[in-house]
């Protein structure tokens, strides 16, 4: 391979970011028979792997485990003391490998996927500049495609004095080597719910949540971020809804935070977390090389392409076209992109359709599909079917206290569900049958066929379904 700036070295397939994405896409490919190389300027497996998902989720679930077993009869008794913090991070660091990336490299090369570490970027029709990690340059070209899968990163709101001063980003909390005694979060999102929970469950003295709009998980169905507001509350997490940052500063280089509100009032805190969204990263990718605009989402069609390129030969998946940023929606982009570029005939339905997301805190909030709101500002003729998984059996079996609403959203001219939301205690776990409901479409009467174990809380499934039929006078 030329890395010194020699002639181009020509593959089939050119990935660059090699995210869960880009390695779907890579995957697909090189099993497809195709030369595939993938470009990446800091680890395999990208942000999921080691700042994201993976330690996240990590550090979330020993918290989960003890809330469990406090909730649990002849349990709680036998706990005696806290969570072992250290043992946690030990486990966090074992699960991303302490930030090796040895194993990921390993499935490329089994694969038998290229790997050029650096960065790369457009120079113009299916040509590829690489800036490589060890100096130097190298120009690839690509005989059928070039794949953009260099995720997102995230966004600061410009306040003042936030800039000027060391914060926590998404990778900064999931990497931590020791518990702040306090943590103010900036924006009640996934991010800033999830490591708000996470840290408060793993010693963390106080914490508090700022958001500016007038609830928790804005994107979800209201009453999910009221019943993890409750949650938080309950369990000493202070969370201020309604209210903006004015202004930020540190006092000297490692001493507290001190944020003013707009309404004068002044929060301290040993750290700050900036978890205020994320957006697409292909600011410096050469873009307007071949006619895009630099700093926004790539868009496309149905099948990955970008639009507005001749020959069709340019893709972009996950975050990197802003259609769902979601691990495994762009895992799942990364598969369609893959057999598009094998000649096959796709058309993306579930980034539009039936996006699946969970929030893993206590409770959890899974979700599929669209929301009432978004059913409605879609036309459809919405009913909405609301039930408590406290009305099941398995809620009684699994704890005490264990109660989260739940919901389906039902187009009810074809009595499909188009949509759901579970919150409640692995609320993950239930997730995937809505999902399937929902992709494929089935019709209520046929629903009511599928019978939940008893005593499951999945049974919400059945309360459900009878609550709708109750409704339409006995046929669902």
């Amino acid at each position: 391979m030329s890395d010194r700036g020699g002639a181009p070295v020509s593959y089939d397939v050119i990935v660059i970011g090699a995210g869960p994405a880009g390695e779907n896409v890579a995957g697909r490919c090189a099993a497809g028979g195709l030369e595939v190389v993938i470009v990446e300027n800091e680890l395999v497996g990208g942000e999921c792997s080691f700042w994201a998902c993976i330690p996240s989720k990590t550090l979330l679930r020993p918290g989960e485990a003890l809330a469990s077993a406090r909730r649990t009869p002849g349990v709680s008794a036998a706990i005696t003391g806290p969570i072992d913090t250290q043992a946690v991070i030990e486990r966090r660091n074992y699960m991303t490998n302490n930030w090796d990336d040895g194993s990921q490299k390993k499935w490329l090369d089994d694969s038998g996927i290229d790997l050029v570490r650096g960065v790369g970027r457009l120079t113009g029709e299916r040509t590829v500049e690489v800036q490589l990690a060890e100096d130097g340059m190298a120009q690839l070209t690509a005989r059928r495609a070039v794949v953009i899968a260099t995720g997102s990163k995230p966004f600061a709101p410009p306040v003042e004095g936030l800039s000027d001063i060391r914060t926590w980003d998404s990778r900064d909390v999931t990497s931590a080597k020791e518990v702040p005694r306090r943590l103010l979060v900036l924006g009640g999102g996934v991010v800033g719910v999830e490591m708000a929970d996470a840290w408060r469950g793993l010693g963390a003295e106080e914490v508090t949540i700022l958001e500016r709009g007038e609830q928790l998980l804005s994107k979800e169905e209201p009453f999910a971020g009221v019943e993890v507001k409750a949650a938080f509350e309950a369990r000493g997490i202070r969370v201020i809804t309604g209210a903006s940052l004015a202004r930020a500063e540190r006092k000297g280089s490692d001493g507290p935070v001190v944020a003013q509100l707009e309404d004068g009032s002044v929060i301290e805190a040993d750290e700050i977390l900036v978890a205020t969204g994320r957006h697409s990263r292909t600011e410096d990718l050469g873009l307007e090389t071949v006619g895009l605009e630099p700093g926004k989402p790539v868009a496309v069609d149905g099948s990955l392409r970008a639009t507005g390129i001749d020959g069709g030969w340019l893709y972009a998946v996950g975050d990197a076209n802003g259609r769902a940023l979601l691990t495994h929606m762009g895992k799942y982009q990364g598969r369609l992109a893959g057999d598009a570029i094998l000649g096959e005939e796709v058309e993306a339905w579930a980034d539009h359709h039936a996006i699946t997301r969970v929030i893993f805190t206590d409770p959890q909030v899974a979700a599929v599909g669209l929301t009432e709101a978004q059913a409605r500002d879609r036309g459809i003729n919405v009913r909405v079917v609301t039930r408590n998984v406290a009305d099941t059996a398995g809620a009684s079996v699994y704890g005490e206290g264990i109660s989260g609403t739940c919901c389906i959203i039902v187009d009810d001219d074809r009595s499909v569900i188009v949509g759901a939301t579970f919150v409640g205690p692995v609320a993950g776990e239930m997730l995937h049958s809505a999902t399937i409901a929902v992709v494929g479409e089935v019709p209520l009467a046929r629903l009511a066929h599928a019978v939940p174990s008893f005593p499951t809380m999945s049974e919400v499934w059945l309360v459900l379904l009878e609550a709708a039929a109750a409704e339409r006078g006995g046929v669902a």
